[in-house]
């Protein structure tokens, strides 16, 4: 699969699927990686989806710029001008979810729609601030197989898919994984919701509790927001349940998207 370059010379590995006349571009959380949409492969049968791994993350190089959120979006749109696509419906998870806030506000006509899972504006809730510090100190550590390990078996739907994400996450740098997660916890456009023009699909875990009050902020400064709660999920829908994750994508993207 090939390598994109972007505009200031760092290659980013990426993977189109499909043929649909709707993209969908999976934006994973750090150190996952592209491998995090596995399951979503299925949904080429019907879009195009494009899956890539971000700057400094997976097979992708880092470059010498500092990462910023603004970074990593304008590195996707470099992707998208390399397939020739005008417009697309940005899928991101956790705190990728963050960096397709940030593609939306930075490239609006670029973006067809958001499909946010997971989803947070800002980190202003206890036990989110605590698991951004979690990482940011494991990875000031450099103790890139303890959190490996948590990530991986937490995303397990099988044995083999655990251990298939843990070996990936191991291939970002503990230093590009500890700037992921500094952006990550002071990131906040919040206010900057209602620059939106795209429509919104949230999809949270119904028992994802210490998310679902965002819902609230996102309503609030956009008025074109949808809300799906996956039954018995937690956080890991797009592993863990796929099925229902893929059948609530595709609708949302009939309903909004492809009127």
């Amino acid at each position: 699969m090939p390598h994109i370059r972007t505009r200031d010379g760092v290659q980013i590995y990426a993977e189109k699927l499909g043929s649909g006349n709707t993209t969908i571009i999976f934006i994973h959380p750090p150190g996952m990686g592209h491998v995090t949409f596995k399951q979503q492969k299925p949904l080429s049968s019907r879009y195009s989806i494009l899956l890539m791994d971000l700057r400094g993350n997976g097979k992708s190089s880092v470059g010498t710029q500092q990462i910023t959120f603004s970074l990593l979006a304008q590195d996707i749109y470099d992707v998208m001008k390399h397939f020739d696509i005008k417009s697309a419906i940005l899928c991101g998870y956790s705190n990728g979810a963050s960096i397709a806030l940030e593609f939306a506000l930075r490239y609006p006509s670029s973006t067809k729609g958001l499909v946010l899972v997971g989803a947070f504006p800002k980190v202003n809730s206890l036990l989110l601030y605590a698991e951004f510090m979690f990482g940011i100190l494991v990875t000031k550590l450099n103790a890139m197989p303890l959190i490996s390990f948590v990530i991986g078996r937490a995303h397990a739907h099988s044995k083999g898919y655990g251990k298939q994400l843990e070996s990936y996450i191991r291939k970002t740098k503990a230093k590009t994984l500890h700037k992921m997660y500094n952006e990550g916890v002071k990131y906040d456009r919040t206010e900057r919701l209602q620059e939106i023009k795209a429509p919104i699909l949230l999809v949270y875990g119904k028992k994802d509790f210490y998310v679902h009050h965002y819902q609230k902020e996102f309503r609030h400064f956009h008025r074109n927001t949808d809300v799906v709660y996956i039954s018995k999920a937690k956080h890991q829908v797009p592993t863990k349940y796929a099925k229902e994750f893929n059948s609530v994508v595709s609708s949302f993207i009939r309903r909004k998207c492809e009127v």
